[in-house]
């Protein structure tokens, strides 16, 4: 009898042996090579759990709200976001740390929809929510810029901050900071001639003179471009992809890697059907202006703080964030995206107007930095390479930026789940040399799944062909388990038949 019990604990032992062989392993995100003078968030997190107070003091400090200047913020950390980190840090899943929060965009939507649904008691007024510096709207003016800029220079004050415990918040300046003045001023002229589209705001112009005395006189931002073009200066706009920074910390002086992660639902190759996760990247259009008047470089996106403008983009970037310009436009198409932009500024100025308590300003309602660019890049090219794009279409319904509706119409829309291209996955990574990334783990997931999609083997997370492989690769799992089991309960039982007829007055 011990002889039969033990066959069938064998059999059973066998068969959930060679079942659970199939099951995926749980993946645990790489935290080396790191770059010199780099840390992972993980890392940090780790070390300051062991300080008590430290985390929470940490994750107080790095909520929605609470950004620096810098090209991204914390808006996109919802309250179930806050949840799911604080979970991972006081659990120590290190690993998720540096994946998080891993989500696709169908479980991301939802928890930033929710908020919309409570109505924000905030008082504001949609005049907030574009930079003009000291060209008011409510007063027309003529703004010279033969003589250069009184503006102040660049400075770290409400950008850098000492938070304790050897964390630092916010980066210091870049080398286009020297010409902070001068850029500061560009973004608010530009701003200011683009809100002459506005109703009600009171005509302003912007005037300079050339050499030979030519006189230029400007009413919008295409003009002003077009005008600088004619009087000797090079300008170069560029469609600028970037690794999004959403934490901007630096833990006893070294940068922090912290990306903020999103399933893309496609499958890395031989890795048994794990998802490729992909850091949010930010995208913006960099203007670079290089003449005898005017030596000075601006940005434009969608923000999280609401903002639909020109800026200056001085701090400085961490390396791990890296940079690649998608497309370069120059000459006429300069001042065509120029253009566009300047639409887009006075249509975001609209939708608050018409809805001033969205949260966040309305990011990621009305989109996120991708979504203006992406609009520009699909007018320009015919194609858009960026995801996430997060608008809510059906709210760009003014019958006053008509241009600007059309435009977020024909974007991909990625808030309600459907599957992003490749093409748009492997476009908003900041750049095509993958062996470059500093982020540990990433750049062989990319360079798999990039092959993968070229040589058209790329699969899809839950698409029907891995659905059936999956249930192939269980069965004959599950089949050999069986297999292995009957064949040894038949080579017991023979044994046991054997022993029998040798003693048959053995008792079993």
């Amino acid at each position: 009898m011990r002889i039969v019990k033990t066959s069938r604990k064998l059999a059973v032992m066998i068969s959930l042996l060679s079942i659970s062989a199939c099951r995926r392993q749980a993946y645990v995100a790489p935290e080396s090579p790191l770059p010199a003078n780099t840390v992972l968030l993980s890392q940090m997190m780790r070390e300051l759990s062991a300080q008590p107070g430290a985390v929470e003091k940490l994750l107080a400090e790095i909520g929605p709200g609470k950004a620096p200047g810098g090209r991204i913020g914390a808006a996109m950390l919802t309250p179930a976001l806050m949840d799911e980190l604080r979970k991972r840090t006081l659990g120590k899943d290190w690993s998720g740390l540096d994946r998080f929060p891993g989500w696709t965009m169908t479980a991301l939507t939802p928890t930033v929809d929710a908020i919309g649904q409570v109505a924000d008691a905030t008082k504001t007024t949609y005049l907030q929510y574009l930079d003009v510096g000291p060209y008011a709207l409510d007063k027309g003016q003529t703004i010279p810029l033969d003589t250069p800029s009184t503006l102040p220079g660049f400075s770290t004050q409400g950008i850098v901050t000492v938070l304790g415990d050897g964390i630092v918040r916010g980066d210091g300046p870049n080398d286009l900071a020297v010409e902070h003045a001068e850029s500061q001023r560009l973004a608010d002229v530009l701003n200011r001639l683009a809100a002459n589209g506005l109703d009600g705001a009171k005509a302003s112009n912007v005037v300079f003179s050339c050499i030979g005395n030519d006189h230029y006189d400007a009413s919008s931002p295409e003009q002003l471009l077009t005008q600088l073009q004619s009087c000797d200066h090079i300008v170069t706009v560029t469609d600028s992809r970037y690794f999004a920074n959403f934490a901007h910390l630096h833990f006893k002086s070294q940068d922090v890697i912290a990306p903020f992660w999103l399933n893309s639902e496609i499958v890395v190759p031989n890795s048994g059907g794990r998802p490729l996760l992909v850091p949010v990247a930010h995208a913006e259009l960099d203007w670079k202006i290089r003449g005898p008047k005017i030596n000075a470089d601006v940005s434009y996106y969608f923000g999280d703080d609401g903002k639909s403008e020109w800026r200056v983009m001085d701090t400085l970037d961490q390396p791990w964030v890296q940079r690649r310009d998608a497309h370069t436009y120059t000459g006429a198409d300069a001042v065509q995206v120029t253009r566009l932009a300047g639409l887009l500024t006075v249509a975001y100025m609209h939708q608050h107007e018409a809805r001033p308590n969205l949260p966040f300003g309305g990011y990621f309602m009305l989109g996120v930095c991708q979504d203006g660019v992406s609009a520009i890049e699909h007018r320009m090219t015919g194609k858009v390479t960026l995801y996430p794009n997060t608008v809510d279409s059906a709210m760009f319904d003014d019958p006053r930026d008509e241009e600007v509706n059309t435009l977020m119409a024909v974007i991909p829309k990625d808030r309600d789940g459907g599957r992003p291209e490749p093409e748009r996955i492997f476009g908003s990574i900041p750049t095509t040399d993958f062996q470059s990334i500093a982020i540990p783990g990433l750049s062989a997931d990319l360079s798999a799944s990039y092959a993968a999609w070229k040589d058209g083997s790329l699969e899809r997370t839950n698409s029907t062909w891995a659905t059936v492989k999956a249930w192939i690769f269980l069965g004959s799992a599950a089949g050999m388990g069986l297999l292995l089991a009957w064949l040894t309960h038949r080579y017991l039982h023979r044994q046991k038949t054997q022993l029998f007829q040798k003693n048959p007055y053995r008792q079993g």
